[in-house]
C-alpha cells in the first residue's frame, strides 16, 4: 500500500488498526466464559471441559452449532466451500448489480383478479411472475404483460403441458421470438405427487423438455421443489438431499429422452425455502449450490444450479400476522445473501387467505429495501469467509449428501416416495420440531411468546384448499393456533374467555417475574388472565374474578411459607405453580422449558374448552 508517515515522519508500509492491543487468545476468552457461567450456575465449580461447550446447539440435522469460530475451523480442508466457487451465486445474465429476479406468486381462477394484481406488481417493481392458474386462463392471467420483459413461471400441477401450450400461444401472439422467450414451465410430477400421493409419470415432463430445448433456448421445463419436503417438517439437509435427488431423477429421465447433459441439466430450476434463520438459510443455498456442482462433476455438465427461493410458508402465522414482515424479511435477506438467483417475498398475510393489495406491496418493497436501499447485491456472495457460514455450509452439505446418498441407495426419490421411507424421516423430524416448538425453546412471536389476545383478526378471502393425499403441509404455529381458536369459540358462546386467576405473593416486585411469565403462557392458549397485582384477600380475589383455576406467583421464599396455605384457601378446582416446587394443594407447575401446549391443552379439557 502507499506509505503512511508515522508521527516522527518515520515511513510506514503496513497499517495495522489493532497493533496498539494486546492480542486476545482463546484461552483468555474461555476464562471470561467461564466466569460468565459460573455466575448464571450454568457451570459447576468442579467442571473440567471446555466451558463453551454449554453454550452449544444443534440443529435438527445433529450439526453443532459453537459460540465462537476460527480460522482453524476451517483450516487443512482440503477443497472447502469458501476456496471453491461452486458455493457462490451468480446474478442472471452475469450482471451483479441488478441483484436477484424479484418474483412475485400470483394465484386463482378469476383471471381478471390475477392479471389485474400482476400489473400492479410489475409497475411496483416486481420482475418475473409465478403464475398458478388454470390452463385455459393464462392467457387472460397475461393480458397486457409483456411477457418478453416480464418472465413468466407456471404452476399448474398435472395440468403442466395444456399451460405450457398455451404460454406459447400468448409467445406467438404476441410475437415473441423462440429465441428470446424467457419462461419456466413448472412441471414437476416429482412434487406433485409429494403433494397429493399421485403417481409419478415422468415421461411426459421429459418429452415436453425435449420438444422446448429444440424451439426455446431460454425456457426451462422442470422444477425440482424442496418446498414440499420443508413444509413436511423435514430438516435443511432432507429438504436438500430430497432436493437433488429430486434433480438427478428429471436429469435421467431427459438424458432417456434424448437431451445431452449439458441441455438436460439447463432444463432445471430448483426451488428452496427461505427462514428467519438467515445464517442457515444462507448456508443452505451456498451448500445446494456445492452438492449440485459433485452432481455436475460426475454426470459431465457445467450448468450450474438455477435456484428459486421462497419465504418459507410453515414459518408464517395467522395470529399476530404482522410478525410475518419481520420473518419475510430476515428470509429474503438469507436468500439474498446466499446468492438465490429468483426470490419470492410470500406476503405477510398468506397463511390465512388471498393477499390483498397493501399485502402484495409490503412483499415487494421488502425487495426494494433489500436491493435499492442496503445495495444487498453489490457483492457476490458476501457471507463468503465468515468461518461460521463456511464451516456451516460445508457441515450441511455433508449431512445432505448423506441423505442424498441414502435416497439413492434406496432406488431414488420415486421410490422412497412410495414406499413412505421419505415420510417416516420427514415425521421423525417433524416430531423433534414439535416437541420445541411445545416447549417455546423455538419461540413464535405473538403466538407462543408475546400474545395479544385483543388483535383485530385480519380477514382475507379464503383460499382454495389444497389437495389431500401427500406429505403433510404443517405451520409452526398451527397447534398454539388451535388452542386460539378454540378460544375464540369459547368467548362467542359465553361472552368472556376462559379465566386463570394469578394468585400473587407479596409485593409487586417480588411476583412481577413469575406473574409475567405465567400470563405470557396463558395467553398463549386464549386464556384470559386475572393478575389482582399485591393484595391481602387472594380468597376475595379468586371469587370475584370468576375463574376456576389459579396459578401461584412469587419468590421461592415466598412459596415455601406460603404456597400449601394459599393453594388451600383459594376453593380453585385446579392449582398451578410458577416455578418447580412441590406443595400441597398444587396440581402442577409451569415453569421454562415446560410443555407449554401439554399444558394449555390440559387447561382447555379443565374449564370445558372445546376443539
Amino acid at each position: 500500500m502507499t506509505e503512511l508517515a508515522g508521527p516522527e515522519s518515520a515511513p510506514i508500509s503496513e497499517l495495522d488498526l489493532a497493533a496498539e492491543f494486546p492480542q486476545a487468545t482463546r484461552e483468555q476468552w474461555q476464562e471470561l466464559v467461564a466466569g460468565v457461567l459460573r455466575k448464571s450456575g450454568r457451570l459447576p465449580e468442579d467442571f473440567t471441559g471446555a466451558p463453551e461447550s454449554k453454550l452449544v446447539t444443534r440443529t435438527y440435522d445433529g450439526i453443532e452449532i459453537q459460540p465462537l469460530y476460527t480460522a482453524d475451523d476451517v483450516a487443512g480442508d482440503a477443497g472447502f466451500p469458501g476456496l471453491s466457487p461452486f458455493v457462490r451465486g451468480a446474478r442472471p445474465e452475469g450482471q451483479v448489480a441488478t441483484g436477484w429476479d424479484v418474483r412475485a406468486r400470483f394465484a386463482g381462477t378469476d383471471a381478471r383478479a390475477v392479471n389485474k394484481a400482476i400489473l400492479a406488481d410489475l409497475e411496483g417493481g416486481v420482475t418475473s411472475i409465478w403464475l398458478s392458474v388454470p390452463p385455459a386462463a393464462v392467457a387472460d392471467a397475461l393480458n397486457e404483460v409483456y411477457v418478453d420483459l416480464a418472465p413468466v413461471v407456471l404452476d399448474a400441477g398435472a395440468g403442466y403441458e395444456a399451460a405450457a401450450d398455451a404460454l406459447f400461444d400468448v409467445f406467438d401472439e404476441r410475437e415473441v421470438p423462440a429465441s428470446e422467450a424467457t419462461a419456466v414451465l413448472g412441471a414437476d410430477p416429482i412434487g406433485l405427487a409429494a403433494r397429493t400421493g399421485a403417481g409419478v409419470a415422468l415421461e411426459p415432463a421429459a418429452a415436453l423438455a425435449a420438444r422446448v430445448a429444440a424451439k426455446y433456448p431460454k425456457v426451462r421445463t422442470i422444477v425440482a421443489d424442496g418446498l414440499p419436503f420443508h413444509e413436511a417438517g423435514g430438516s435443511d439437509a432432507q429438504e436438500l438431499g430430497a432436493l437433488v435427488a429430486a434433480g438427478v431423477t428429471y436429469l435421467r429421465a431427459l438424458t432417456d429422452a434424448g437431451l445431452d447433459a449439458e441441455t438436460a441439466a439447463g432444463q432445471l430450476e430448483f426451488r428452496i425455502a427461505a427462514t428467519a434463520d438467515q445464517f442457515s438459510t444462507i448456508a443452505k443455498l451456498r451448500a445446494a449450490r456445492r452438492l449440485w456442482a459433485r452432481v455436475a462433476e460426475v454426470c459431465g455438465f457445467s450448468s450450474p444450479m438455477r435456484q428459486h427461493a421462497v419465504t418459507s410458508p410453515a414459518m408464517l402465522t395467522q395470529r399476530d400476522p404482522w410478525v410475518n414482515m419481520l420473518r419475510t424479511t430476515v428470509a429474503c435477506f438469507g436468500a439474498g445473501v446466499g446468492g438465490a438467483d429468483a426470490v419470492t417475498v410470500l406476503p405477510f398475510d398468506a397463511a390465512i387467505g388471498r393477499p390483498d393489495a397493501f399485502s402484495a406491496r409490503i412483499a415487494r418493497n421488502t425487495h426494494a429495501v433489500l436491493l435499492e436501499e442496503s445495495k444487498l447485491a453489490g457483492v457476490v456472495d458476501p457471507a463468503g469467509g465468515s468461518w461460521y457460514v463456511e464451516k456451516l455450509t460445508e457441515d450441511l452439505a455433508r449431512v445432505a449428501w448423506a441423505e442424498f446418498t441414502a435416497i439413492e441407495a434406496a432406488g431414488g426419490l420415486v421410490a422412497e416416495l412410495s414406499s413412505g421411507a421419505l415420510a417416516g424421516r420427514l415425521a421423525e423430524t417433524w416430531d423433534k420440531r414439535a416437541k420445541r416448538l411445545a416447549t417455546r425453546r423455538d419461540p413464535l412471536t405473538g403466538v407462543s411468546e408475546f400474545p395479544n389476545l385483543t388483535e383485530k383478526p385480519v380477514k382475507r378471502e379464503p383460499l382454495e384448499s389444497p389437495v389431500d393425499g401427500g406429505l403433510p403441509r404443517h405451520r409452526y404455529a398451527e397447534d398454539f393456533e388451535a388452542l386460539r381458536d378454540a378460544s375464540d369459540a369459547y368467548l362467542a358462546e359465553h361472552g368472556e374467555r376462559p379465566k386463570v386467576f394469578l394468585a400473587t405473593l407479596g409485593p409487586v416486585a417480588a411476583h412481577t417475574t413469575r406473574a409475567g411469565f405465567a400470563a405470557n403462557l396463558f395467553q398463549a392458549g386464549g386464556l384470559e388472565v386475572v393478575n389482582p397485582g399485591a393484595t391481602d384477600d387472594l380468597p376475595g380475589a379468586f371469587r370475584e374474578s370468576g375463574a376456576k383455576v389459579a396459578c401461584i406467583c412469587g419468590t421461592d421464599d415466598a412459596y415455601a411459607a406460603q404456597a400449601a396455605e394459599v393453594a388451600a384457601s383459594l376453593g380453585a378446582e385446579y392449582v398451578l405453580l410458577a416455578g418447580k416446587g412441590k406443595f400441597d394443594g398444587v396440581d402442577g407447575n409451569v415453569f421454562a422449558g415446560c410443555d407449554a401446549l401439554e399444558v394449555l391443552t390440559g387447561l382447555h379439557t379443565q374449564l370445558g374448552v372445546a376443539r
